[in-house]
């Protein structure tokens, strides 16, 4: 294998990564207004997110540097390309982020219910667009032979693309649910699992469309594998979420993110970026790589830096690991438990 498979493998594990751990927290951000019934549960829903949030988006940035230092070509014609998109889901994590750090600098309820709203559309925007970026990368767009863009915004929003964002959206949501369910205790926490049950079977249901689409356009047989394995992942964690083993639910959801992310990957191999004018132009691993002394480079940072992220992550997850309820925030009142702000 050469270095610049090696370096496709590598970003296609960041972005796998990233999809899988961000999943959820998007999740639970869109959950944050339709799973919550008051302040006091949303921020118990916050605070399961609280402590690795901003840890989890290290992921993309990890991604957006690889790509950048191993692809530049790929790097520059997706970004230019995807340029409005990917500017919208950088403003709304900015935002995002904005919003759990100010949430709570003041009392109002007024100023608390605004900077909720935003955690929930910056939550749910990033999660559709996401899906309609990656559909667009593996159907192809418009590239010209000087490896250019050409094509315009509105060609993005092809069904195919549209389709693969409900698909993101709803997986993450189910993800969350999942997760929320593992995370909290109490009346949240069956409502959680009900939750999952409805979005894992819309899941199901608009997964099996794409991933089918997916396979019989641009699949081969490893990436059949990764649809039975998705498929499969996702049956499991349904089965697990309904007898309430919240442990194995959320390790089988996170299994089938990866699973399907993975096959998108799968079938793009061996391009990063197809063109739909001419197959010739299309930006493969071998013509829209770095040189091999900068590969060689970034492997042996990546080599020795890597797993010492990954230990500091797990880490993280570890010491945050307890669940908790409305009885773990501070000011809870029981007698408030139905109020409506």
């Amino acid at each position: 294998m050469e270095l610049h498979d090696v370096w496709f493998v590598l970003i296609a594990v960041l972005w796998i990564g990233y999809f899988f751990l961000e999943g959820f927290d998007f999740g639970i951000g869109v959950l944050t207004k339709t799973l919550a019934r008051n302040t006091t549960e949303r921020r118990v829903l916050i605070n399961t997110i609280g402590p690795v949030w901003d840890g989890n988006e290290v992921w993309l940035l990890t991604a957006g540097g690889a790509t950048f230092a191993a692809f530049p070509d790929w790097y520059a014609t997706l970004f230019s390309g995807f340029y409005l998109p990917l500017l919208i889901i950088l403003v709304c994590l900015i935002v995002r982020g904005v919003a759990f750090e100010y949430r709570a600098k003041r009392p109002e309820p007024r100023w608390q219910r605004n900077w909720e709203e935003a955690i929930f559309w910056t939550s749910l925007i990033p999660s559709f667009l996401w899906g309609v970026a990656f559909a667009n990368i593996v159907r192809g767009v418009d590239i010209d032979a000087e490896k250019n863009f050409v094509g315009g915004f509105w060609d993005l929003l092809n069904p195919y693309a549209l389709l693969g964002g409900l698909v993101t959206l709803v997986l993450f949501v189910f993800h969350g649910a999942v997760f929320a369910a593992l995370k909290t205790v109490g009346e949240i926490r069956e409502r959680a699992r009900a939750t999952a049950l409805r979005a894992g079977l819309a899941t199901a249901a608009l997964a099996a469309v794409f991933l089918i689409w997916t396979q019989a356009d641009h699949g081969n047989g490893w990436s059949l594998v990764a649809l039975v394995i998705a498929v499969l992942a996702l049956v499991g964690s349904l089965a697990a979420n309904q007898v309430g083993r919240e442990g194995w639910a959320f390790v089988l959801s996170g299994a089938t993110v990866v699973a399907a992310v993975a096959m998108l990957f799968l079938s793009l191999f061996p391009d990063v970026m197809p063109s739909t004018l001419n197959p010739d132009w299309s930006l493969t691993v071998t013509n829209a790589a770095s040189s091999p002394y900068t590969l060689k480079l970034m492997t042996v940072v990546a080599v020795i830096f890597t797993p010492l992220v990954l230990l500091y992550q797990g880490w993280t997850y570890w010491v945050f690991r307890k669940r908790i309820g409305v009885q773990h925030i501070p000011g809870h009142d029981p007698a408030a438990a139905l109020d409506k702000a």
